[in-house]
């Protein structure tokens, strides 16, 4: 993989895990090529198509800095919400109803509106069953999908509560209707993850397991990342017939929420969880009393309850 890729690939996952804040400044083209022994160039590259990717943006005179994706397409902050409820309750009381009525018809109408499930919004299929997976690990509550296309075409669902990944705000904002709210999950932070994993043997042989083509990637661009030899690495595509040929042979396995259901309980597994534990914690809160214990990464063997 080209070390242009390489940092892309390492400054994304640092803004959707939180590592990297919105309104960051990043370190200079500079200061990043010192740090990694490349030329300025070869980072200016990797900043300028992040920056047409919209992960970050240039600010003359003073660098680059990441975007506030999350903030985009939203409302404006609800500045009108007062005068609707204001303006309702004039037309209602002019319409000869008295406060009480008011009340109880109102309290009709919320509780219909009451989050029973919770809905995933994300396009890729793969990704989509991991995300439905994590969370029905972690709380008690119907979890149900959907790509964006099928919510444009069908609508949203009563009594569900959206959410989606924080990379992908702007385009799920941008589609829900005004008044729907989403939970955007943030994606766990890689190097707090692997700050508490004890290095392996320099000839351990570690296999990448997952149907998911952007894990696989990842995944080897992280261990490449701390220096876990390319050579010793191996990407496994679960959807291919013979995916667990030759497992038990490997000292180390990485896989997802998904693909960790099927593989044998082993100290050699681990299952990296893509939702960040402060975002699954979000959602614990908001359905109070339907979850299930927290078990974070690292994982060893499959999913628990499974």
């Amino acid at each position: 993989m080209p070390i242009t890729a390489r940092i892309k690939i390492q400054i994304v996952l640092g803004i959707v895990s939180g590592d990297l804040a919105p309104k960051e400044r990043l370190p200079s083209s500079s200061q990043l090529a010192r740090r990694f022994k490349i030329h300025a160039n070869t980072v200016r590259a990797a900043y300028r198509g992040l920056t047409g990717e919209g992960w970050i943006e240039w600010r003359k005179g003073s660098g680059f800095y990441v975007r506030d994706r999350g903030a985009e397409g939203r409302p404006g902050a609800i500045a009108g919400l007062d005068h609707l409820i204001a303006s309702f309750l004039t037309a209602a009381r002019r319409g000869g109803y008295s406060v009480s009525e008011i009340q109880v018809r109102l309290r009709d109408h919320l509780a219909r509106q009451y989050e029973e499930r919770i809905l995933v919004i994300e396009s890729d299929p793969n990704l989509r069953e991991i995300l439905v997976a994590e969370i029905q690990d972690q709380l008690s509550v119907p979890v149900d999908s959907m790509s964006p296309q099928d919510c444009s075409d069908s609508g949203i669902p009563s009594g569900v509560l959206c959410v989606a990944l924080y990379d992908h705000a702007r385009s799920v904002r941008a589609m829900l209707p005004p008044e729907e709210s989403c939970v955007f999950l943030r994606s766990n932070s890689v190097p707090k993850s692997i700050s508490t994993e004890r290095r392996p043997p320099a000839d351990t042989l570690i296999s990448v397991v997952s149907r998911w083509p952007d894990f696989l990637r990842w995944a080897r661009a992280t261990l490449t990342g701390v220096g876990i030899d390319p050579d010793l690495i191996e990407l496994r595509d679960g959807q291919v017939e013979g995916w667990g040929d030759g497992l038990a042979k490997r000292g180390l396995i990485v896989t997802d929420s998904v693909m960790g259901r099927m593989l044998p309980t082993s100290p050699r597994l681990r299952v990296f969880r893509v939702i960040a534990s402060e975002s699954l914690e979000e959602l614990r809160q908001r359905f109070d009393g339907k979850s299930r214990s927290d078990c974070g990464f690292p994982q060893r063997g499959p999913a628990s309850g499974k």
